[in-house]
């Protein structure tokens, strides 16, 4: 079939903004069919565009002939424009449709398509990764990542607000950002290189001159783990400031959670519909629990973990029930943690490091930094890793090195608390583990 061009035709209304009260009106709308109904002397059109549906309604005897042609070849996802005439009804959900006057097709899709973006016909997660263009059509998927995009404004937002500076740190570096967490070597010239962990020491590095400052965007890790919460690219949301310690970053921390359940309830009422989640808004300040009384609690519901271990998945699992929102883990084991965290001056065994947990998900890590050369020196010892890998982060330190904290949010673990999602693939465009490169 001949495909129409767009030509002077231009978008008057989407989906969502046809109300009953427009009735009379003339609409010009843009988007795919998402099903059709043929009831013999009327057939159905159910449109789909970023924003919803409407319902495209043909009466075989009341338009034109062009237009009945024009309906008859339509299949799922043919991209089309509609001109035609709002009319107020009872029997859409919405009371109203569309009558059309003129229909363009711009593009026509494949007889079998590899899933069904109605629902009707689930199909597996895989299946729906392997098509995953056609997946992020679905109207769940365009709820969850519409989410994710309120989440990230509202972010930015509330640390505008706070006086943060936004930044852009390097995807390709010499050495590890962080002990313990695998790199992806690539080609750079004739350099050894890696893709960014983390902007960890840059942000650090920042804090000397723009004091407060965070970063948006993409970073990297060979994770081994192949589980619902791991993925090898992910977006991090990092905050870092300077004369300040993890209480006080904590307290942004809690402030900025509490900002985004306001927000993402305030605007993502329709999307949070279509997914049927519900999402409270936090009191603040979040509970404080200290890692040794989340070992007792662990233990008296017969759990055990040996104390300056990390916490596994299956106790955090119990941890989550006797706490079922939000709270920090805090005073973890000094060994446990990342070798920039700060000891206690009390205790050195101990850190100034906390987890911020939503159940038993991990959203959030951060605490006080270490301020102190040798003692960075000292820790990157301990943790086998050899300080001169990190000459050039720490001879920043002899440029006056303020007190400094910061964390991390990871993006897509925020999107699954706020969309009820429990599969981190769910909350990432095109996933990225240890078996998947494509698409």
């Amino acid at each position: 079939m001949k495909l129409d061009s767009i030509g002077d035709w231009r978008r008057t209304h989407y989906s969502v903004a046809v109300k009953p009260e427009m009735d009379g009106e003339e609409v010009t709308l843009f988007g795919w069919v998402q099903e059709i109904r043929d009831l013999g002397g009327i057939r159905f059109i159910i449109l789909q565009d970023s924003e919803g549906t409407i319902q495209v309604t043909v009466p075989r005897k009341k338009v034109s002939g062009e237009v009945l042609s024009k309906s008859d070849v339509l299949q799922k996802r043919y991209s089309i424009g509609v001109k035609g005439v709002v009319k107020r009804t009872e029997i859409t959900p919405r009371g109203v449709e569309v009558m059309p006057k003129e229909i363009k097709v711009f593009s026509v899709a494949a007889a079998q398509l590899p899933i069904d973006i109605t629902g009707k016909t689930p199909a597996n997660l895989e299946a729906r990764l392997d098509a995953r263009a056609l997946d992020l059509c679905r109207e769940e998927s365009v709820a969850v990542f519409k989410v994710q995009h309120t989440a990230v404004e509202v972010i930015r937002d509330f640390l505008f607000e706070k006086g943060f500076i936004e930044v852009h740190t390097p995807r390709i570096i010499a050495s590890a950002t962080e002990g313990g967490a695998a790199l992806f070597p690539v080609e750079y010239f004739d350099s050894k290189a890696f893709l960014a962990q983390s902007p960890q020491l840059y942000k650090e590095q920042l804090v000397m001159s723009l004091e407060r400052v965070f970063e948006v965007g993409p970073f990297f890790r060979a994770e081994e783990s192949h589980t619902r919460i791991h993925s090898s690219e992910f977006v991090s949301v990092d905050v870092e400031q300077a004369f300040a310690d993890a209480d006080d970053v904590m307290q942004v921390l809690e402030e900025l959670v509490q900002h985004v359940c306001r927000g993402v309830n305030e605007k993502c009422r329709r999307e949070l519909a279509v997914l049927k989640h519900k999402i409270g808004v936090p009191e603040v300040p979040f509970k404080r629990l200290s890692y040794d009384e989340v070992l007792r609690e662990l233990k008296r519901e017969g759990v055990e973990v040996p104390w300056g271990e990390d916490i596994p998945t299956p106790a955090l699992r119990t941890l989550g029930k006797i706490h079922p929102y939000f709270y920090f883990i805090t005073d973890w084991p000094t060994r446990s943690k990342a070798f920039y965290i700060k000891p206690r001056d009390d205790n050195p065994e101990i850190c100034e490091g906390f987890d911020l947990m939503w159940r038993w998900l991990e959203l959030v890590s951060g605490g006080t930094r270490i301020a102190d050369k040798e003692l960075l020196i000292e820790r990157l010892k301990e943790k086998g890793l050899n300080p001169e890998s990190f000459k050039h982060h720490l001879q920043t330190f002899d440029y006056g090195m303020p007190p400094h904290a910061g964390w991390a949010i990871g993006l897509e673990r925020l999107t699954m608390m706020l969309t009820g999602k429990r599969n981190i693939r769910e909350a990432t465009l095109y996933p990225r583990d240890k078996f998947r490169l494509t698409p």
